[in-house]
């Protein structure tokens, strides 16, 4: 079988997006499936339309940069070029479906196009790209460009031969606009568990550099965006200082959210206790989280993160390390309080207070929960599990296809 999937950007983008289209491709390719791949022009101006990345070949597209400056525009032109990139692939190289990852702009490309050459196709929702704008404060939930993302997003959906997404919480969002839960599945985010070994030890050229010390390590990995609730977090550690706890913070990565968390540190005279390292290469971050005794995961209760599930919980599991998140629907769909982490209210920075500080009185608990994290994530988050979850979905859409086929034949 040969499906072609098409993303809105790959590596060597890095991004949780890019990384799950990592996973996949290479899994399926594992299980027998072969498999094409192109990206929309997000992925940016090629250098060649065809690229080799990590033993991977990706087909890119090339855009109006015309258009660039003018966003009604620059959807369509994203949807114009991508649509046409597609179309040229399909004509050299025939598949039996074409499977495409969200957001939906991506799905109005294919459409027309797996019509023409009588594809079905998945459709895969990864998030709800209007409610990010809406907390990126680049978009209003009122607004009409949030409405139209909505209804555009929609369109897809009831499209789409089948849905694929992320997580329970998504799936009862799409059922919600109206799509059958037969025609739905949940493909959860996974790592890839040969990545990540469990560790007792701190790289100590690293401690000395950073100047940990002894005291406990509390920390976060990813991208600072404001639905991280990290400002909980340095506001938190602020109490903790007062209260004479011994806890450093460490704070690996990046984002539009870095700035007002170092002027945060500053205002609360907290430089001894949080550490900025910056951007880490990808290969490096395991030795970041061997420095951390317990990783906080503070988001914020909003409809993004209500509904979707974020993939850093799943690493730091897999890395067996103890978990620290907030109430939320898409933590919870990951995490079991005292069983394989623990949780507190979200928005409040008193729970949060609470929970670190009474990390110390479950001490003693720490060992079980973190193997029992661990071998969650080994049976049920496990990439080389997970996507075999797409073999029936892709065996039953080729199935449908090649009886329709035979049924045309048969009329004619």
């Amino acid at each position: 079988m040969k499906v072609l999937h098409v993303f809105d950007h790959s590596l060597p983008l890095h991004s949780g997006y890019s990384f799950r289209s990592l996973q996949i491709i290479t899994n399926l390719n594992r299980l027998g499936v072969d498999t094409l791949h192109i990206t929309g022009a997000k992925q940016g101006p090629p250098r060649q339309l065809q690229e080799q990345v990590d033993g991977l070949e990706f087909h890119r597209v090339r855009s109006a940069q015309i258009l660039d400056t003018l966003p009604v525009a620059r959807q369509l032109e994203v949807i114009r070029s991508l649509r046409a990139g597609v179309g040229r692939l399909l004509q050299r190289h025939p598949v039996d479906l074409i499977h495409v990852h969200s957001p939906s702009l991506n799905g109005l490309a294919v459409m027309p196009v797996a019509k023409k050459f009588n594809l079905p196709v998945i459709y895969e929702l990864r998030a709800l790209w209007e409610d990010a704008a809406v907390d990126h404060g680049t978009d209003r939930i009122d607004s009409l460009r949030y409405r139209l993302s909505r209804k555009l997003e929609t369109r897809v959906l009831r499209s789409a031969s089948h849905v694929t997404t992320i997580c329970n919480g998504l799936k009862r969002e799409i059922m919600a606009r109206g799509i059958d839960e037969n025609r739905v599945t949940v493909v959860p985010n996974s790592v890839d568990i040969s990545q990540f070994s469990m560790s007792e030890s701190r790289p100590a050229e690293l401690v000395d550099s950073l100047d940990l010390g002894s005291e406990l390590v509390l920390g976060f990995i990813g991208s600072f965006y404001r639905y991280e609730g990290l400002h909980y977090l340095v506001a938190a550690m602020a109490t903790l200082r007062d209260q004479g706890k011994a806890i450093k913070l460490l704070l690996v990565g990046g984002g539009p959210e870095a700035e007002n968390l170092k002027r945060q540190v500053s205002q609360l005279g907290l430089e001894d206790q949080v550490i900025f390292t910056g951007r880490q290469p990808h290969g490096e971050i395991g030795k970041y989280y061997d420095l951390v005794d317990v990783l906080v995961f503070p988001r914020k209760s909003i409809r993004l993160t209500e509904l979707v599930t974020p993939l850093k919980p799943l690493e730091a599991m897999a890395k067996g390390k103890l978990v620290l998140a907030s109430r939320i629907g898409g933590h919870q769909e990951l995490i079991e309080e005292g069983e394989t982490g623990f949780l507190f209210k979200p928005d409040d920075v008193d729970d949060l207070v609470r929970a670190i500080a009474g990390l110390e009185e479950s001490r003693h608990q720490w060992p079980d929960i973190r193997s029992r994290a661990r071998s969650y994530v080994e049976a049920d988050r496990n990439w080389t599990e997970t996507a075999k979850i797409y073999l029936p979905i892709y065996d039953m859409l080729a199935a449908r296809r090649q009886t329709a086929s035979a049924r045309e034949v048969t009329a004619r």
